[in-house]
């Protein structure tokens, strides 16, 4: 697998492409709520299985933290290391960007994969786009 900063049209519209076959179709998130006000000031990643885009993420500034949103693998490459991928370039591209701090708003049926990776829960359970999440840090060493 092979993951990449979206650099063209085409990379981003693949990121695209797997945000809206996980959190539209599978999930039913309304796609206005998806694909928001953000997306050009997001830096967007596509992890690749050949030329097939199997998992998206992107990364943001906001509030003094590297903020980490829209994490998805496709089913057929889930609990393949897939999500480790994405979130060990999620942490290189907030290093890029001069951040020790990570923050990230979690489905809670995740959490535990981002606990494995040092996420710590740092608030009570809440609804975005009618899915339980909980908030969670990390602080890059």
């Amino acid at each position: 697998m092979n993951i990449k900063q979206t650099s063209n049209e085409q990379e981003l519209q693949d990121a695209f492409y797997v945000r809206k076959q996980v959190f539209v179709e599978e999930q039913q998130v309304p796609l206005e709520e998806e694909l928001d006000q953000y997306e050009d000031e997001a830096v967007h990643v596509v992890l690749y299985d050949t030329e097939e885009p199997v998992g998206a993420g992107r990364f943001r500034i906001v509030d003094g933290y590297g903020k980490v949103e829209r994490v998805c693998v496709m089913p057929s490459h889930r609990k393949s290391g897939a999500g480790k991928i994405i979130m060990m370039e999620m942490e290189h591209i907030a290093r890029q960007h001069g951040m020790d701090k990570l923050k990230l708003n979690a489905q809670t049926h995740a959490e535990g994969f981002y606990q494995k990776l040092d996420y710590e829960t740092v608030s009570g359970e809440f609804l975005d786009a009618g899915i339980p999440h909980v908030t969670m840090v990390k602080t890059l060493s």
